[in-house]
């Protein structure tokens, strides 16, 4: 649990938490981050890639927030209610203890699901605390204007595009814009906010104690429950399962896209203009994700990805990045327009604020290599891909065949220019070993020499032309004289073994160049220019692949210590920003899927190299 001084009002420099300070709630639709102070600083309704409602972590004065706090100064700890994402906000006065708990119910309702019904319970434990309550929802990212009005005893806030209707036990008062509450508990007493989406034939509708409670008890029962099929009993099971939890939260149930991360345009340095929308699924991030929940046991997740890929997503070759685009809306779409929001002032003065993802447009062959190995691994240790799915397989491998050897963007997605990145290349090899095992044990049709060929072209291009002889080292691309922390990956792919004394000084020169304290750059923007201007912090998947990477070499001491120490970068409640600045605070969009996987991924390998 963490720990933060009073924080009254969030005036002068305390305007922002800082992006580590939140816990995460959701419906499997949407999320909310909820700060160590209660403060809902974000929230999109009715879908994670919507326009924000609250807004506040990217421009406190304008971007809106659901406040709910002690009314006297107050020490915080915040933590998750055990094996849920269930969120529990304590205070800690001179008078007494209470706490808040945040949670959205799950429901296969299709009717209540389109509540995205957020509800938040305030306690009084021990001795009395006078608490106050403020709603200030600001709708379409602060730009749409709404009105305020009550109703049957509750406050609709109604824009042109989205109506919400908050309900409380205890009494509201209303402005033009806002909604305020004041109150004193008194130890065991409590009482209950429900902000709902309506319109429709989605009714607003009242949030009663016992309902609260009941909801309370059905939310806990849904996450013990999902969470029990995971059949991971290794020795970090809290940070492990914590990050199981986050990757279902960051799923889409109507469609089985994961979103690489729920935010937006959080900098990987503050006032740095390298700030990305992330509400999106990765066709890369998705599919190591699916990796990641088939370790624990759950195929369902990697089913419902497989479905969405095959029944949602329009393939259509003679797109810039080929059969597949390397990202896609929730719901499948593929025009993701990137514009800028200038009215509202980033989070901590860190603009531009970007929605939509220009990015779409990229090639970055790595991700069919991404794909293909999860589709390998689900064959594998989930359900045999029919027969429909796999000519859809062997038409993505011949384009591979056809294409591995162009530049493209790179799995960092720079805007600097297309390489001959090594990286892609190796995941094009991935794409096509892989295939290859399938039809070779399943016995299904395929052009396997045409793919031996593609494949052992692409093995001696990258051991003669990856391999630098002056770093005794493999570099970033073709040509280069420097380092990139994605040839991590060589041998967890099995390109090449662990223990291959090229390998072993990549390891070296790696470690040299990119690790501090444990923690992995990408590589250096100054010696790689990537069309950005700014530095950034370690990535931290980067450093979940070293801690792998060591154990495979046979470092497992200095693995394991290196994952130890990568566990102490965590927020109070387990979860991980994208990067990790120089001063150990966590940065750029929150959570990251792309780290919770890796974080399971390097847990399992180490866990066995143990014994």
């Amino acid at each position: 649990m963490a720990e933060t001084s009073d924080r009254g009002a969030r005036g002068g420099p305390a305007r922002y938490l800082p992006i580590a300070e939140h816990g995460l709630i959701g419906d499997l639709r949407t999320v909310a981050l909820v700060g160590t102070d209660g403060t809902i600083d974000w929230y999109c309704c009715p879908t994670f890639d919507s326009p924000s409602v609250f807004g506040s972590i990217l421009d406190a004065g304008k971007g809106g927030a659901f406040e709910l706090a002690a009314s006297v100064p107050a020490k915080t700890k915040q933590f998750y209610f055990p094996d849920t994402n269930v969120l529990i906000t304590r205070f800690f006065t001179e008078g007494g203890v209470g706490e808040i708990q945040d949670f959205m119910p799950v429901t296969s309702d299709s009717g209540e699901a389109r509540r995205h019904r957020l509800i938040r319970r305030v306690i009084c434990v021990r001795g009395s605390i006078p608490f106050h309550a403020r709603v200030a929802p600001r709708f379409g990212y602060a730009a749409q204007p709404h009105r305020v009005r009550e109703h049957d005893g509750m406050v609709l806030f109604e824009s042109e595009d989205l109506s919400l209707a908050l309900t409380a036990t205890v009494p509201v008062e209303c402005d033009d814009l806002d909604a305020r509450a004041a109150f004193t508990l008194d130890e065991g007493e409590s009482e209950v906010f429900a902000l709902d989406q309506v319109g429709g034939d989605v009714m607003p509708r009242s949030c009663p104690y016992a309902e609260a409670e009941d909801e309370f008890a059905a939310t806990v029962t849904f996450w013990r429950r999902w969470l029990s099929a995971s059949r991971y009993r290794g020795r970090w099971r809290e940070m492990v399962h914590r990050s199981a939890l986050t990757l279902k939260l960051l799923t889409y149930a109507p469609t089985g896209a994961i979103v690489a991360a729920p935010t937006t345009s959080l900098p990987e340095q503050i006032g740095g203009e390298r700030n990305w929308d992330y509400r999106y699924l990765w066709v890369r991030d998705a599919a190591f994700a699916v990796y990641a929940l088939l370790r624990l046991g759950f195929t369902g997740e990697a089913e419902a990805f497989m479905n969405f890929l095959t029944r949602r997503v329009t393939r259509c070759a003679d797109g810039p990045s080929g059969p597949l685009q390397i990202m896609y809306g929730i719901d499948g779409r593929t025009d993701l327009p990137e514009r800028e929001l200038d009215h509202l002032e980033g989070h901590q003065g860190s603009a531009p604020v970007r929605v939509g993802n220009a990015a779409a447009d990229q090639l970055q062959l790595d991700i069919y290599g991404a794909l293909i190995d999860s589709i390998y691994l689900y064959d594998k240790w989930g359900q045999p891909i029919s027969s429909d799915h796999w000519d859809e397989v062997c038409g993505l491998v011949d384009w591979v065949c056809d294409h591995w050897d162009q530049p493209d963007e790179g799995v960092w997605e720079t805007r600097g220019g297309r390489r001959n990145f090594l990286y892609s290349r190796l995941m094009c090899w991935v794409a096509i070993e892989r295939a290859m095992r399938v039809a070779i044990r399943r016995g299904l049709p395929a052009d396997i020499p045409r793919w031996r060929l593609a494949r052992d072209t692409i093995y001696h291009t990258l051991m003669r032309r990856g391999w630098s002889k002056e770093l005794r080292a493999f570099v970033q691309y073709e040509g280069a004289d420097v380092l990139d922390a994605a040839v991590l990956m060589m041998p967890l792919m099995k390109f090449i073994s662990p223990t291959d004394p090229k390998w072993l000084a990549t390891l070296d020169a790696l470690t040299a160049e990119l690790v501090s304290d444990s923690l992995v750059y990408r590589y250096d923007p100054e010696a790689s220019p990537d069309g950005l201007r700014g530095e950034e912090g370690t990535f931290s998947i980067c450093s979940f692949w070293y801690v792998e990477a060591l154990v495979r070499a046979g470092r497992v001491e200095e693995g394991r210590l290196a994952f130890e120490k990568m566990l102490t970068y965590a927020n109070h409640v387990g979860l991980y920003a994208e990067e990790i600045s120089r001063s150990g605070e966590q940065q750029g969009n929150f959570p990251q899927a792309f780290t919770h996987l890796a974080l399971i991924s390097a847990a399992f390998n180490l866990d066995r190299a143990l014994g």
